[in-house]
């Protein structure tokens, strides 16, 4: 990462008609630009970052939809100059040379994503503060305890809808649906929670030609709910942001709600697919799991780093001539926040295959001043949701060649498709209770864990058992993997010293 004095002024912030100067990532509509969005980018994303990252450093000139050319931050260092130096960078879009010739309109497949919204993540200064000091004083107003137990309960739920068959698919039936279950009861519309806003939410973010529409979906709910909020407060996240100091207009309140929503639902989705398929599918990992080396929220973590939920966002802009990576930009030039690129910089990380355990400054959550508010929340819903699962089902086991598990990439996220899994039919549960293992169906004995040890803070193991399995009580069909009597053993040795 450089950063150099001024450079001679280029055309002025705001002026669509100048001709972009040689080496701007608009000159020559792109010409000679890689893509982020055609076939060779969606087959293995990765992949083409590391390409553009041999070819030009840290900094690459890349095109997103429509051919609009952008800046891709790829480096560690220099993403985190960026998003830490708003005397250089903001995230107001108007400022963008493409919105202002009309090449980014609101037409645009991610428009949704980068247009400028009376929110947070696109003010600077006081306004940034009052907006943000909103967000930051209704999330103090949520009970973390209280969010735990709707985490168990949606997880006992969730489970006990195929916790019978014997297998399932652990993206659409679980890591899709937790955390949109959670994130409406927190903001205080249960009801909502169905398929649609599942679909629209996950959408929206995608650049698809329904994206539009799906916001729009997602917008209207959101803005019936705080109509019915405004009329009649009650303890919620959605009311606290109404009736904050900051007087928050009901636009404002709606596209906050947006943001916190559809932000922790799409981050925490991937977050659990990701933390699951790789106890499911990653010796390194599992090894580490089954040995005591890593708890499940070390294990969250380190998904983090390798597998983040976002891989980028767009984006950020130029608010003046500078150099970044050795690259000239130009005052009204876009750039990507690279984080998945950024995680596997070379600079910081020499070694994939080294553990990152308890190192927390990967780009996840963002950094700066539009750090991501709601990390914790995230978190809470991941630690608690994979510990529940394996709870109910200690034998769980991939049921596919983990070779051939299927991705859906976009700019901003990849994804899991599917994560299918069998493991030894068991009777669905009170959903009031905390998570425990349930006697698997046809097992022999009459076995099961004490009573669960007192719950801490968010973010730890919850319902965690007190003493381990007697050694007869092992489900007869199908045949437990072996790695995963390990996981079980690792949590309740865990829990056991802790």
């Amino acid at each position: 990462m450089t950063t150099q004095p001024r450079l001679p002024a280029g055309p002025p912030l705001g002026d669509p008609t100048a001709s972009p100067p040689p080496g701007c990532p608009a000159h020559g509509a792109g010409v000679g630009r890689r893509r982020l969005h055609d076939a060779e980018a969606d087959a293995d994303l990765a992949d083409l970052y590391e390409q553009l990252r041999a070819e030009h450093g840290p900094v690459a000139p890349v095109l997103i939809h429509n051919d609009v050319p952008m800046w891709a931050v790829l480096g560690h260092g220099e993403n985190l100059h960026m998003v830490r130096t708003p005397s250089q960078y903001n995230r107001d879009s108007r400022h963008w040379t493409a919105v202002l010739d009309g090449s980014a309109g609101p037409a645009h497949p991610l428009a949704p994503v980068y247009s400028w919204q009376p929110i947070c993540s696109f003010a600077e200064g006081a306004e940034h503060q009052r907006l943000r000091g909103a967000v930051t004083g209704a999330m103090a107003t949520i009970d973390h305890r209280g969010v735990r137990r709707h985490i168990n309960r949606y997880s006992q739920r969730l489970v006990n809808e195929f916790c019978e068959r014997g297998q399932a698919d652990l993206v659409s039936e679980f890591a899709e649906q937790l955390p949109m279950a959670v994130m409406c009861e927190i903001l205080g519309m249960p009801e909502e929670y169905n398929e649609r806003m599942v679909q629209s939410a996950r959408d929206m973010i995608k650049g698809t030609e329904t994206a539009i529409a799906s916001n729009e979906y997602v917008m209207s709910t959101l803005m019936h709910l705080v109509a019915r909020r405004r009329a009649k407060p009650v303890e919620d996240f959605t009311s606290a942001l109404i009736t904050h100091e900051s007087r928050l207009t009901d636009d404002e309140v709606a596209q906050h709600l947006r943001l916190v929503l559809v932000a922790a639902y799409e981050a925490t989705a991937n977050l659990i697919a990701n933390v699951l398929r790789m106890v499911l599918t990653d010796p390194r990992f599992r090894a580490q799991l089954n040995g005591g080396q890593m708890t499940v929220p070390e294990a969250v973590e380190q998904t983090l780093w390798d597998e983040p939920p976002f891989s980028a966002m767009v984006g950020y802009f130029a608010k003046c001539d500078t150099e970044l990576g050795g690259q000239r930009i130009r005052a009204g030039d876009g750039l990507i926040f690279g984080i998945a690129p950024g995680n596997l910089d070379p600079a910081v990380r020499p070694d994939l295959s080294a553990n990152m355990q308890g190192n927390r400054s990967h780009l996840a959550f963002g950094s700066g001043p539009h750090e991501c508010p709601g990390q914790d929340i995230g978190r809470a819903i991941a630690d608690t949701g994979v510990d529940a699962l394996l709870m109910r089902l200690p034998d769980v086991r991939l049921a596919a060649d983990p070779t051939r598990l299927r991705w859906r990439s976009t700019i901003l996220s990849r994804h899991l498709v599917e994560l299918p899994v069998v493991f030894a039919p068991r009777p669905p549960q009170d959903v009031r209770a905390r998570p425990s293992i349930g006697k698997p169906v046809g097992a022999a004995g009459d076995w099961q864990v004490s009573t669960p040890a007192p719950l801490s803070a968010v973010g730890e193991l919850a319902g965690a058992a007190s003493v381990p399995l007697p050694p007869t009580a092992e489900p007869v069909a199908p045949a437990p993997h072996p790695a995963q009597q390990g996981v079980w053993r690792r949590l309740t040795q865990w829990w056991r010293g802790a």
